[in-house]
């Protein structure tokens, strides 16, 4: 529990960003949680469990909402303003309900009700599942892209798959991961309306015939329905409330009628569910394409549904009006644009070509010209094994009239590139949209490319990189359509929701705009020597440390020294990210201190989280290392509270929100030149954590925006990187030349942290002696001699919560609210909106002729 404030000014400070609970406005919140206890629920005090409390408190802020949601849709019909679609694959929502009663400013309402009800909130709280649709970074982003959206009242839709199990729960048994489903939805789902009248059939497999007129026609396909579920997404404090639309799989009621001809009824029910497959999971693969046929189905339905949504949208832009309102595609780019996260949904490009050309009527060059100026598609990736490449086969079976598509657009590209660069016919085979060899496949990038009128990285480094090698042959072709739009992060979330005792602080010093315009952080800089404020942000971060550490005590039965440092490194388990190298650290000073049990050492508590995918071998060997190491460590009497270890199970939304507000130093040590941009380097920074990191991804704009001494830069750059390679990279050397990696390694490889099986671990040493792809082993001496400077300012805490605060002030440049302001105008073309809507009860906005004639009466 909190302190009970002393003087005014502390009252001050817990109310000022949740603001102060109104009387009646809690009377009305308890009126309105009892009335869905009764009628919602169907149950009374006597029997109510804590989640039937959980839902009716959901229920009762979600009321909240629908006014402001139906008054936001109307609003949008009535102006018609240029929508913005975002297409993804992956929505790590994370929970609902404490953000809704952040961003419609009725957090304090809520939470003194339930005090007054007699229930504790943040019980409430714990009970909501995440929805985890998303494996990691590029999942996380579109949902913070939704809540800048909405806080920028752009008319925005996300559209994605409902899946009915996300991303596994990852439980660790014997130190090794083992996956679990994810059944988030076996409670229901508060926050979801089922839309069934804007059910949507989407077509497989079949053939494709030509018309009398010389038309294709798509033929004997297989059908299966899009039934759509709507989730709010509110604006902060605006009374904007956006939607995003899931799509499920519903099997047609004719489905398999052969069987039920044949009396095989019941047979004919069951394999409903084959056709309900293509929604049923989400592929748990980050950085990694695994060509199945489910998930190319997965990718068509989510397109042909999403483009059929946004054309019925179009052609009917009156509101409640259903009937086509627009019969010509011209302005088709002026109002609508089109995202594509990644090339998961590039399928989009086909499609639209299909829909305008076999449905629609359109010449190929009009349809063409309509889909490139509404089409723009961001890459997330620069390895090589991420990028999709689809078999023409599947394709050919799966979506004949697509490929035949493909190919149409690919002949026409092919020629444009022949006009402009006659006679390089290997340039047209790299460039080419259909690879070869080893099997006739389909690039996807390829395809994004050429059918989009904008192609942007996620960070500058990368999508220099991008340029300059990976779409080199696309950037002399199309010089104009690449372009940089840095990764941002909301601050309701990362800030306000899971830091609110640091929010206050801001808060108190600067104000509350930095809510809504994270550069106004800049302001905290000229406090940089005020005493009282650097104490206090030590406060807050001790109390966070200490609520994280009892957390840890309670699951992971592992005692942790609340002063000790905090270093962590928390995201997908991926050689790339190289949390092995981590991993050599840890058991480098654990050496250093078996040897030297007296030596000055300043404590830590390194904690390592994240999912490995299922089929990565790899990648779940070096969580049993780093949990092997931990329990070697952990039980080590000479070592006691100044090393501990902890594998974070499960990372989520839910548990970062925990984390990141209690973590001293960041780990963001990726190779340089692998990670696109990462944006939880950016929640660590802006919550007061110092990085650790290489010149990879937004590390380098964060060195940038704080200063070299602001943040621990170490080891190679990308032309570094390139070099090595160039001279020819050959990691056993370094392990030869370092005693303590040598020892280290060897300890690994001979069984040291595996006393029950000596070769457990002998295939990681083995891919650091002879297969070192991400030059871990060159990194490491300057990645050691980091953390050594790292150890030495930890011992000064005033100086450390200087540059603390510094990193707070230096991350204005990151909140996702600027990364969508810059998408809009510079890919868009539409002008973000700063003004509230008017609430439920209020006079809606009028336009200008009614507002004067208004005057007039």
């Amino acid at each position: 529990m909190a302190s009970v404030p002393q003087t005014d000014i502390e009252k001050r400070k817990q109310i000022s960003v949740r603001g102060i609970a109104q009387v009646e406005n809690v009377a009305s919140i308890k009126n309105t949680f009892n009335r869905h206890l009764h009628y919602t629920l169907v149950k009374d005090r006597n029997v109510s469990t804590q989640r039937d409390y959980y839902f009716a408190l959901a229920h009762t802020v979600r009321d909240q909402l629908v006014g402001r949601w139906i008054r936001t849709q109307q609003h949008y019909y009535e102006k018609d303003p240029k929508r913005v679609y975002y297409l993804s694959l992956e929505y790590y929502m994370g929970r609902t309900l404490t953000n809704t009663m952040v961003n419609l400013g009725i957090q304090s309402e809520c939470d003194e009700a339930m005090y007054q009800i007699g229930l504790d909130i943040e019980e409430l709280e714990d009970i909501e599942e995440d929805a985890g649709l998303g494996n990691g970074g590029l999942g996380r982003l579109a949902a913070c892209f939704l809540d800048s959206m909405a806080t920028l009242g752009l008319a925005a839709y996300g559209y994605g798959i409902r899946y009915e199990y996300g991303i596994f729960n990852q439980k660790i048994q014997g130190g090794q991961q083992v996956e679990e489903p994810d059944d988030w939805l076996r409670f229901g789902n508060a926050w979801e309306k089922a839309r069934p009248e804007y059910m949507i059939p989407i077509n497989f497999y079949g053939k494709v015939e030509k018309t009398d007129t010389g038309k294709s026609k798509w033929v004997n396909t297989q059908v299966v329905f899009a039934m759509p579920y709507d989730t709010p997404v509110p604006g902060y404090q605006n009374n904007c409330v956006n939607t995003m639309r899931l799509w499920s799989a519903k099997a047609p009621n004719s489905f398999h009628l052969k069987f039920f001809n044949d009396g095989d009824y019941i047979q004919a029910v069951c394999d409903r569910n084959i056709a309900e497959n293509i929604s049923r999971v989400l592929y748990p693969n980050d950085n990694f394409f695994e060509g199945k046929e489910l998930r190319l189905k997965q990718q068509y339905f989510m397109v042909a549904a999403t483009l059929q949504d946004i054309i019925r949208r179009f052609k009917s832009s009156r509101f409640g009006c259903r009937s086509p309102v627009r019969t010509s595609f011209d302005t088709f780019p002026e109002k609508v644009a089109i995202q594509l996260n990644d090339t998961h949904p590039s399928l989009a490009i086909p499609e639209l070509m299909r829909i305008l050309v076999d449905i629609e009527g359109l010449e190929w060059e009009k349809a063409w010209e309509v889909c490139v100026k509404s089409c723009a598609y961001t890459n997330h990736t620069l390895l090589p094994e991420a990028l999709e490449r689809w078999p023409v086969s599947m394709l050919e079976s799966l979506l004949p009239r697509h490929l035949q598509i493909i190919y149409d657009i690919n002949a026409r590209f092919l020629e444009s590139v022949a006009l402009k660069f006659p006679g390089n016919f290997d340039l047209m085979r790299r460039m080419s949209l259909v690879e070869e060899m080893p099997e006739k496949r389909i690039n996807m990038a390829h395809l994004a490319i050429v059918g989009s009128h904008a192609i942007n990285g996620v960070a500058q480094i990368h999508s220099d990189l991008l340029q300059s090698s990976v779409f080199k042959d696309f950037t002399e072709m199309y010089p104009d359509r690449f372009q940089n739009k840095t990764n941002g992060i909301t601050p309701r979330r990362w800030l306000v929701l899971c830091n609110p005792g640091l929010a206050d602080i801001i808060c108190d010093k600067i104000g509350d705009k930095f809510i809504t315009d994270l550069k106004d952080l800049r302001k905290l800089e000229k406090f940089q020597k005020e005493l009282s404020l650097l104490r206090n942000i030590q406060k807050v971060k001790q109390e966070n440390k200490m609520k994280l550490a009892a957390y840890i005590e309670k699951n992971y039965n592992v005692t942790v020294d609340p002063t000790s440092m905090f270093d962590v490194q928390v995201k997908r388990i991926h050689e790339y990210k190289r949390q092995l190298l981590n991993c050599l650290h840890v058991i480098t000073i654990y050496n250093r201190l078996k040897k030297k049990p007296n030596m000055p050492f300043v404590p830590r508590t390194v904690m390592i989280g994240g999912k490995a995918a299922p089929g990565y071998y790899m990648a779940k060997k070096i969580i049993h290392l780093f949990n092997a190491v931990g329990r070697v460590i952990n039980n080590d009497p000479i070592i006691g509270k100044k090393l501990k270890i902890v594998f974070l199970e499960n990372y989520r939304v839910s548990l970062a929100e925990k984390v990141v507000p209690a973590t001293d130093l960041s780990e963001q040590i990726s190779l340089a030149g692998t990670e696109a941009s990462g944006t939880g380097n950016m929640k660590f920074m802006l919550n007061g954590a110092l990085t650790i990191g290489t010149l990879d991804g937004a590390n380098v704009e964060m060195k940038d925006e704080v200063g070299d001494d602001n943040i621990f830069i170490f080891g190679m750059t990308v032309d570094d990187v390139n070099k090595l390679h160039e001279k020819g990279y050959t990691s056993k050397d370094y392990y030869e030349k370092n005693p303590e990696l040598k020892q280290a390694i060897d300890q690994i490889k001979d069984g040291y942290f595996s006393p029950w099986d000596q070769d457990c671990f002998k295939d990681i040493a083995d891919a650091l002696l002879y297969h070192d792809r991400f030059c871990l082993l060159a990194d490491y001496e300057a990645y050691m001699e980091c953390q050594e400077r790292v150890s030495a300012l930890y011992k000064d805490p005033d100086a450390w919560s200087k540059k603390c605060l510094m990193n707070i002030a230096g991350s204005g440049k990151f909140s996702s609210d600027r990364t969508i302001e810059q998408y809009a105008r510079e890919i868009w073309g539409v002008e973000p909106t700063r003004t509230k809507l008017p609430a439920p009860h209020e006079v809606p906005l009028m336009p200008k002729d009614g507002a004067e004639q208004q005057k007039k009466k």
